[in-house]
C-alpha cells in the first residue's frame, strides 16, 4: 500500500471519528447552553477558521448573483434546518440513536437522486435501505416493539436527514463551479445570518443569564474546530486520494464510534438489542454502497452530509 493511500485511510478514519465525537460534544455543550446557542457559536468559530484557511490557500471564490440564491437555499437546508433537527433531536434522544438515524443519509441520497435526476437505483440500494431501517427499528424500539426513544426526537433527527438530502440536491447545481472551501465558508456565513435572529429571540436572554461553563464552551470549540472544520478538510483529502466509495466506508463507522464514546463518556445504556441494531444498520449501509459508482461531480455531496 502506498504511503499516500495509507494517509488517506487515516484521514478518512479521523474525519469519521470527529463526526462521531460531535454527537457526544453536543450533549456536553447542552449541560449549560441551549441548542441554538451551541450551533450559532459553532458556526461562527468554524466560519472564521474556514475563511482563514481559504484565504491562506487562495481558494476563496466569489459567488455570482445567480448562484448566491443557490447558496442561500443550500444554507437553509444545511446548516439551518439540519442543525435545528439534529441539535433539538439530541435533547430528546441519546447520541447513539441520533447517530444511527443521521448515518442513513448516504443510504437515502441515491433514492433522492433517482427521483430528481433519474439516476439508477440498484437492488443493493433497495436491500441496504430495507436492512438499515430494520436496524433503526431495533435501536429505537424496546423488546416489546414500543418506542424506547422519544418519537419527537426521532422525528427531529429525520428532519436533519431530509434537510441534508435537500442540501445535496441543491449542491449539485454549484459543485462544478466552486471548490469545497468556498462552499463550506459561504454556507456557514449564511447559516450564521439565518440563526442569529432566531438566537436573539429564543436563546439570547438565557445565554446572558447563564454563568460561563468552561466544559460546555470547550465542547462548542471542539465541535467547531474538529467536527465542522478539520473533519471536512480530512475527508475531502481522503476522497481525492482513494475515492468517495472507499472513504464512505469509514463514514459508516460513525454509529460505532458514537456508541462506544457515549457508553464510556456519557454513560449511556448500550444493550444487546441496540448493539445488534447498530450492526444491522452498518451492514445495510455497506451493502448499499458496495461497488456503487457515482459521477465525479457527486464527490463533494458526501462531504457535508454527516456532521
Amino acid at each position: 500500500m502506498k504511503n499516500k493511500d495509507l494517509l488517506a485511510y487515516f484521514t478518512a478514519l479521523g474525519a469519521a471519528f470527529f463526526w462521531g465525537f460531535s454527537f457526544v460534544w453536543f450533549k456536553i455543550a447542552f449541560l449549560a447552553y441551549k441548542p441554538i446557542t451551541v450551533v450559532l457559536f459553532r458556526l461562527i468559530i468554524s466560519a472564521a477558521l474556514i475563511l482563514v484557511i481559504a484565504w491562506a490557500l487562495k481558494r476563496l471564490q466569489k459567488p455570482t448573483k445567480k448562484d448566491f440564491k443557490l447558496f442561500f437555499l443550500m444554507a437553509f437546508f444545511e446548516p439551518f434546518l439540519y442543525f435545528l433537527g439534529e441539535s433539538y433531536g439530541l435533547t430528546y434522544v441519546s447520541s447513539t440513536v441520533a447517530s444511527v438515524i443521521v448515518g442513513t443519509i448516504p443510504l437515502l441520497s441515491p433514492i433522492a437522486a433517482w427521483y430528481f435526476f433519474r439516476e439508477k437505483v440498484t437492488w443493493k440500494n433497495i436491500a441496504g435501505f430495507a436492512l438499515s431501517f430494520m436496524g433503526i427499528a431495533l435501536v429505537v424500539l424496546d423488546s416489546s416493539f414500543r418506542f424506547d426513544a422519544a418519537p419527537i426526537g426521532v422525528g427531529l433527527e429525520f428532519l436533519a436527514v431530509f434537510a441534508a438530502i435537500g442540501y445535496s440536491i441543491v449542491l449539485r447545481h454549484v459543485v462544478a463551479r466552486y471548490n469545497t472551501l468556498t462552499i463550506i465558508a459561504y454556507q456557514n456565513l449564511i447559516g450564521i445570518g439565518l440563526f442569529l435572529p432566531v438566537w436573539l429571540v429564543v436563546d439570547m436572554n438565557d445565554f446572558l443569564a447563564t454563568p460561563f461553563h468552561p466544559q460546555a464552551f470547550r465542547a462548542i470549540i471542539l465541535l467547531a474546530v474538529f467536527a465542522s472544520t478539520l473533519a471536512f478538510v480530512f475527508f475531502t483529502q481522503s476522497i481525492r486520494q482513494i475515492g468517495v466509495n472507499r472513504s464512505n466506508t469509514f463514514v459508516n463507522l460513525i454509529p460505532v464510534f458514537v456508541a462506544i464514546l457515549s457508553f464510556f463518556i456519557l454513560k449511556e445504556e448500550l444493550g444487546i438489542q441496540k448493539i445488534l441494531g447498530i450492526l444491522v444498520v452498518i451492514a445495510g449501509l455497506f451493502l448499499a454502497q458496495a461497488r456503487r459508482r457515482r459521477p465525479p461531480k457527486q464527490k463533494i455531496i458526501e462531504v457535508h452530509t454527516i456532521s
